[in-house]
């Protein structure tokens, strides 16, 4: 079982030096693009591409319980942890200009969605996921991707009317480049490296006689997570501005987990075994689905309230030690 872990850690490890490969890139080519629309789509897209690539892979090699596993286990930890470090920074000295509180109230359809999404997520896996869900699941993501490319509109001209010219476009022509490789780079990377780190994974599962589903759960998004994690820990950094971005980022992923992920699996159980093939539902798989949506559920209360801050950190980091601590007492019920 060792050389199991040794081989997993060290996938795990390229997994990461990819994420941060395109975490850099994809906040840096987000300079010639609007603040919300890059969060929500460039870096939320960019910093999904992990868990796309690894719920792809297991979906398509049959191993339904570690593609499910890894995008439940992806919600339940940014929403959690992911949201408690970004607050904790961005509302403390770690940050360069700390705030009392991150004021989320023009996030209002993201909240809305990302609740939708969530409860319509689990209400479909009672039955199990097949063609229709993947169909709807799609068309989801795609009503999303609207309302932000009909946004962007309104901030480009926001921007144009703000003194922004060609000539800045024009000086960062070199340091746009650059991002877009070191982006493709870290694209190839996570690619390259996504099946033989879901292989280790059941591996592992076989091992050690822990679910595979678990395993997925909590190891799965450390990967899947990383570009997300970085991009939001600098973005808490750099005050108000940044951290409006790391909850869009956040958000925007979140919504697309609930959609385009869970289109990703469907579509590639479908690739593994036909347009007839179905996900189902199994008690476990049933008991992660309804804990993560939960979880989701209370995370957002703070959200509606419009404001973030310490205090609402400190409970979603406890929040996500609930959560992982449960994923060891489920297996026994």
């Amino acid at each position: 079982m060792a050389e199991t872990v040794f081989l997993m850690l060290g996938w795990l490890a390229e997994l990461v030096f990819a994420s941060w490969l395109l975490s850099y890139g994809a906040e840096h080519l987000a300079e010639r693009w609007g603040a919300r629309f890059v969060g929500r789509t460039l870096l939320s897209v960019a910093t999904t591409l992990p868990e796309i690539a690894i719920v792809a892979y297991a979906a398509v090699d049959g191993s339904y319980d570690a593609a499910l596993g890894s995008a439940l286990g992806s919600n339940l930890l940014m929403m959690t942890l992911g949201l408690a470090i970004m607050l904790i920074i961005a509302t403390t000295r770690l940050s360069k200009a700390p705030q009392k509180f991150i004021d989320v109230h023009q996030f209002k359809l993201d909240k809305v969605l990302l609740m939708l999404t969530a409860i319509l997520g689990a209400v479909l896996f009672i039955d199990g996921y097949d063609l229709l869900d993947g169909i709807i699941f799609t068309a989801l993501f795609v009503a999303y991707l609207y309302f932000a490319f009909r946004e962007i509109k309104h901030e480009k001209a926001a921007a144009l009317e703000s003194g922004v010219h060609e000539e800045k476009v024009r000086q960062s022509k070199k340091h746009f480049t650059k991002a877009m490789i070191i982006f493709i780079a870290g694209t190839v990377g996570i690619f390259i490296g996504a099946e033989p780190f879901v292989e280790s994974l059941k591996d592992l599962s076989i091992e050690s006689g822990i679910s595979v589903v678990v395993l997925a759960v909590i190891i799965a998004p450390i990967a899947g997570e990383m570009p997300e994690k970085i991009s939001m820990i600098f973005l808490a950094r750099k005050g108000a501005a940044g951290a409006a971005i790391a909850v869009a980022n956040v958000l925007g992923s979140k919504i697309l987990n609930n959609t385009l992920l869970l289109s990703v699996a469907v579509f590639g159980a479908m690739a593994y075994r036909g347009f007839g093939e179905k996900i189902q539902n199994t008690p476990l798989l049933e008991y992660q689905m309804i804990l993560v949506t939960v979880i989701t559920l209370i995370a957002l209360i703070p959200m509606f309230r419009n404001k973030l801050n310490l205090k609402s950190g400190i409970m979603l980091l406890i929040l996500y030690g609930i959560g992982i601590g449960l994923q060891f007492v489920l297996p026994n019920l």
